[in-house]
């Protein structure tokens, strides 16, 4: 058996940006620290400041949030940063980790307003990521980053993603003007489905004034603007019959842990009778190939009594210092999750082996 990490980050660095091209260097992202925020760094990014640039903390920091929320979450600083891929898989041997799926840090929110500063961020962090995956002895997979503005560029940087280890492609609960069951989309999970990747919906929210109207920087607001933006997300795409449309498309919801999943799907099965007398599959997430990241304290037998044992995987949020992140949170499930053996082995192994094609 292997013990698969469905949600785990690097966290980007200047070097991510080496990888664009001379003609791109205008849209290169720089770190900046505001006036009035002595000790925060963003990145600035195609004329506006994008988002908190997470670069090293101090070790006192760590362990004091540690002690506040009683879990691990201090990994190494060069292997948070993919700047040293054996430290890294050393650290996951360490936690008893064979696989791990990396996601992005910077993305959680939109990279730039323009076209082609989005294209060249994008391209530049796939092909970071294809050299950190090079290096990562088939123990490191990740999902893609895509110029969703341009459905033609983001159509061939998924080719290029695809053949250089990606397993899914990273996207937002609202990507810009649009919600993910939009038409416009739908030429992207056409062009996922036979290259056998998942869609990854992460927390996060790439419309502006939504995110700002719902969490405004100085307010703790981003249960709102990320987490509940991809819980929506999952249920308009129910209603809105997108499984049944592309019928082989598999996504994965991470980062939102997995106690919404019983008052959505309840809520379905409520309101999908209106329509035309459709009606929820006796097991949704599987009918639909539909997976969900749990989190190390959520109350797994009430979970998945709606879910089912087939379609719940889990993640660290490793690289990550923040409310999500447990690094024992997989070993620890096996003796505090309520489980069986059985069931732990789906969620480590089984199940996100399927979800990611691995």
């Amino acid at each position: 058996m292997a013990v698969i990490d469905a949600d785990t980050h690097v966290i980007e660095t200047e070097h991510t940006w080496d990888y664009m091209d001379p003609s791109e260097q205008q849209f290169r992202p720089i770190v900046v620290t505001p006036k009035g925020e002595s000790g925060r760094e963003y990145w600035y990014i195609d004329g506006k400041i994008r988002g908190l640039a997470r670069q090293a903390v101090t070790a006192p920091d760590v362990r004091n949030l540690e002690e506040r929320l009683g879990r691990k979450m201090a990994a190494p600083q060069e292997a948070r940063e993919g700047e040293n891929v054996e430290v890294r898989l050393q650290h996951m041997d360490a936690l008893g980790v064979d696989i791990q799926v990396l996601w992005p840090t910077l993305f959680l929110e939109r990279v730039a307003d323009r076209p082609e500063a989005e294209i060249a961020v994008c391209k530049s962090y796939n092909r970071w990521l294809a050299h950190i995956w090079q290096q990562g002895k088939g123990r490191l997979r990740w999902v893609c980053v895509l110029p969703l503005q341009t459905m033609s560029e983001a159509l061939e940087e998924l080719r290029f993603a695809h053949e250089h280890g990606a397993v899914g492609v990273f996207m937002r609960g609202i990507e810009n003007e649009h919600l993910l069951h939009d038409p416009y989309f739908f030429p992207l999970y056409d062009a996922v489905s036979p290259l056998n990747m998942a869609i990854g919906v992460h927390a996060g929210n790439a419309n502006p004034y939504v995110r700002e109207l719902l969490a405004q920087r100085n307010a703790p607001g981003t249960f709102w603007a990320y987490r509940m933006s991809s819980i929506g997300a999952f249920h308009s795409l129910v209603m809105a019959g997108l499984p049944d449309r592309f019928p082989k498309l598999r996504m994965v919801f991470v980062e939102i842990a997995s106690q919404w999943v019983p008052w959505t799907l309840k809520d379905l099965a409520r309101r999908l009778p209106q329509q035309r007398g459709r009606a929820l599959p006796a097991n949704p997430m599987k009918a639909y190939r539909l997976y969900v990241a749990c989190q190390s304290d959520d109350d797994l037998p009430y979970v998945l009594k709606y879910t089912g044992d087939d379609n719940m995987v889990m993640g660290t949020d490793y690289g990550h210092h923040d409310h999500a992140a447990d690094l024992e949170g997989l070993r620890n499930l096996k003796s505090a999750g309520g489980i069986s053996e059985h069931v732990y082995q789906k969620i480590v192994d089984a199940n996100p082996r399927a979800a990611y094609a691995l």
